[in-house]
């Protein structure tokens, strides 16, 4: 068993160090292209953090989005998404020419993301630089297939099946690409060599630019928290690869589903309809599959926050043909032997741990175990309910402090949206003030903590409501769209910002 420890991430906190930073997905970055990307206005925002005292830069998954434009729903945990890779800097490396991609209409305001027109507008354009690419492949590209030849492709050969298939998930191929039979993939491999090719090229620009970014934000003092979602989702190469990592039953289609049971998100709860993990198959291999991919997003990321931390603990299984989440029954997890065999193979990493929700003694004794710092989220701090262990005065300093994540309104739309009483228990709780502005008050209620990190939500110290509200769970539609409006992070907005960092001690 692993005995508890302090990570990585939090070393220089025993040294009396604190630290603040700012939630938000890469796809909220301003862009004249329909969506946020890494090019320049991803190098501003970090600029934006280290004039601002910031430490950290807090993202979503940035892995391919599918059906429903959810980053916690993907093609792939190991690939990176497409959309995300900036055009500007593809033409800067004499991949593109910008009369190829300048004049294209994204068909979006400057606030959202029309991830419908992206599907249809941008893949052409890829195309394009990816032939140049594969026309006079660089050292490094050969070196990334090879470095990546783990997933990448596996990957390649799932997209461009599903591009085959008109976009059809892998459970309606023909039986024997189903059930990936050797003679099905190599005449798919042959027949499809060219789009192989090219979703290949694609992953390689894409974790060029990644490793571009970071490498900016790293020498400027800026460390960048990955967020690994605990399920992959059914339409994945992932469960179409290894299928028996999973609970699937004899036609591959899964016997239970991912979801929570009702809670403060939901009266009837999260229908999240992913494939469970096959645990005790896992074990057997002593969680390779897991290791490989914490090895990854550890890679690629400074800090890793695993999403629904309490799965390990115990799991929600929901019957798979159910209609909502009302019928699930609670499984034990691989629970401490999973990050033991982790912390074996890897050692000691950066880990924060997503534990909101329904929480259990086996949750508590496994973060206990683990060490990894937990979440507290100022917005549940004032529910009736159950809000007693999110107020500031309850934390610990191992944990991570947030106004809200990407599935909470941004403060002012909590105002907004939030029952009275809880709003009256906010106001008196922070002695909050219009003069001020109730959400620098929220704000000030998680700088102000001993909780070792402080992250807020971009949309909190831009004074934004519920318009700019990234996820509302268990709804489709109008999600993970909101975007940042050029010129938004100011100077004077920095300034403001590392007052407070000094005024709570949370400078570098």
């Amino acid at each position: 068993m692993c005995k508890p420890h302090q990570s990585k991430f939090f070393e220089k906190v025993e040294s009396h160090m604190r630290a603040g930073g700012i939630l938000m997905h890469l796809s909220s970055l301003p862009s004249p292209h329909g969506i946020g990307t890494m090019g320049a206005a991803a190098r501003a925002f970090v600029d934006f953090l280290t004039a601002a005292g910031q430490q950290y830069w807090q993202i979503l998954p940035v892995c391919p989005t599918s059906y429903g434009d959810s980053p916690y729903q993907s093609f792939s945990t190991f690939a990176g998404n497409p959309y995300l890779i900036d055009l500007d800097d593809l033409a800067a490396d004499g991949l593109l020419s910008p009369e190829e991609y300048r004049s294209v209409d994204w068909e979006s305001s400057p606030d959202r993301v029309n991830f419908g027109v992206l599907y249809q507008k941008r893949y052409p354009i890829l195309r394009l630089a990816a032939a140049r690419l594969l026309a006079d492949p660089p050292a490094g590209y050969l070196e990334f297939c090879r470095a990546q030849a783990a997933w990448l492709p596996d990957y390649a050969l799932f997209m461009a099946l599903k591009d085959d298939h008109r976009g059809a998930p892998w459970s309606a191929w023909e039986p024997a690409l189903r059930r990936r039979e050797p003679a099905a993939l190599a005449d798919a491999r042959t027949r499809l060599a060219g789009d192989i090719a090219f979703w290949q090229a694609v992953q390689y620009l894409f974790f060029r630019q990644w490793g571009a970014l970071k490498q900016y934000a790293n020498r400027r003092g800026i460390r960048i928290i990955g967020d690994l979602p605990i399920y992959v989702a059914l339409d994945s190469v992932d469960v179409w690869a290894s299928p028996q990592e999973f609970q699937l039953d004899g036609e591959l289609r899964p016997i239970d589903v991912a979801g929570c049971p009702p809670d403060g998100f939901s009266a009837t709860g999260q229908l999240w309809g992913n494939p469970l993990f096959d645990w005790d198959a896992m074990e057997q291999d002593g969680y390779r599959w897991w290791i490989e991919r914490i090895r990854h997003v550890c890679g690629i990321y400074d800090v890793v926050r695993i999403d629904h931390f309490r799965g390990f603990a115990g799991y929600y299984a929901i019957p798979g043909q159910s209609k909502d989440a009302c019928g699930g029954t609670w499984r034990t997890g691989p629970g401490i032997k999973l990050f033991a065999a982790v912390e074996k193979a890897l050692g000691k990493r950066s880990i924060i741990a997503e534990d909101l929700g329904f929480l259990s003694e086996d949750v508590y004794a496994l973060l206990r175990d683990v060490g990894y710092p937990g979440m507290k989220v100022m917005e549940f701090a004032f529910d009736s309910r159950d809000g007693g262990e999110y107020r500031p005065h309850t934390y610990p300093r191992n944990c991570v402090a947030y106004t809200g994540t990407h599935d909470n309104e941004p403060l002012l739309g909590w105002f907004d949206t939030a029952p009275a009483d809880c709003v009256e228990n906010a106001v008196a709780y922070l002695g909050l003030n219009r003069e001020e502005g109730y959400h620098w008050g929220m704000m000030r209620g998680v700088w102000s903590s001993v909780a070792d990190l402080a992250i807020v939500q971009a949309q909190d110290i831009l004074g934004l409501g519920h318009e700019a509200r990234m996820n509302t769970p268990s709804t489709l539609g109008g999600n993970w769209c909101w975007r940042a409006l050029p010129d938004a992070f100011s100077p004077a907005l920095a300034q403001k910002l590392r007052h407070c960092m000094e005024l709570y001690q949370r400078l570098g």
